[in-house]
């Protein structure tokens, strides 16, 4: 089981967010929790790399209890996960092939042809081998997603976590990152979490619906 989460309540700054989640993530799965502005979805998909408030129940991912509250065990977890976030946060003093560097030598990849080489080959997956040398503000809205999703893959984790990743983008490169998501979903058998205010996704990717409303998050069969 990637992520186990057993009659979870989850607050912020103590007052509750969702209540009851009851929610599991099996290797090689999408997941997609949908719900309006401010039911939760985000809070849940925070508190799975360690950022949120547990009440109570037992929130397990990969294989680490987070409810426990043991803030040095969160540095090994993130290691093992991708995060896309909407608001993109690519450092913008540095090029797209640097950020990329920064990102694999602080999870402890030392060997420099190592680093360039796999460099070369998530820029080349996400189509766009010819932007390392760019800064992020030449590139476009949907070509820094996708160097976004490049960047979550790099350490080929076992779960990525994607907050509302096609939520500033047009329904062409919405499609385009959504395929790029699914597509490592079936090539690396990573489970794939995707908080979305877009419906259709599903129809096109097919996934598990989670619906967050009135504080509760229910399977949406």
């Amino acid at each position: 089981m990637i992520v186990e989460y057993k009659n979870v309540r989850l607050c912020h700054y103590n007052r509750t967010v969702l209540k009851d989640v009851n929610l599991v993530a099996d290797k090689g799965e999408m997941i997609y929790l949908t719900g309006q502005v401010g039911s939760g979805k985000s809070t849940l998909l925070g508190s799975m790399y360690g950022e949120g408030e547990y009440a109570e129940g037992t929130a397990v991912v990969l294989g680490e209890d987070l409810a426990l509250g043991k803030s040095s065990r969160l540095p090994a977890l993130r290691r093992k996960l991708g995060i896309v976030h909407q608001e993109l946060r690519l450092l913008p003093d540095r090029t797209i092939h640097d950020n990329l560097d920064f990102v694999l030598r602080a999870t402890d990849w030392r060997n420099k042809a190592e680093r360039e080489a796999r460099i070369a080959e998530v820029l080349e997956w996400v189509g766009l081998e010819d932007v390392g040398n760019k800064f992020p503000h030449q590139l476009s809205g949907g070509q820094k997603q996708c160097i976004c999703i490049a960047r979550a893959v790099l350490n080929r984790p076992a779960l990525i976590l994607a907050d509302e990743p096609t939520g500033q983008l047009d329904s062409e490169n919405g499609e385009r990152v959504m395929a790029l998501l699914d597509e490592v979903r079936r090539q690396e058998q990573a489970t794939v979490i995707v908080s979305t205010h877009n419906l259709q996704w599903p129809d096109f990717f097919p996934g598990t619906v989670y619906v967050c409303e009135n504080e509760i998050i229910r399977k949406n069969n």
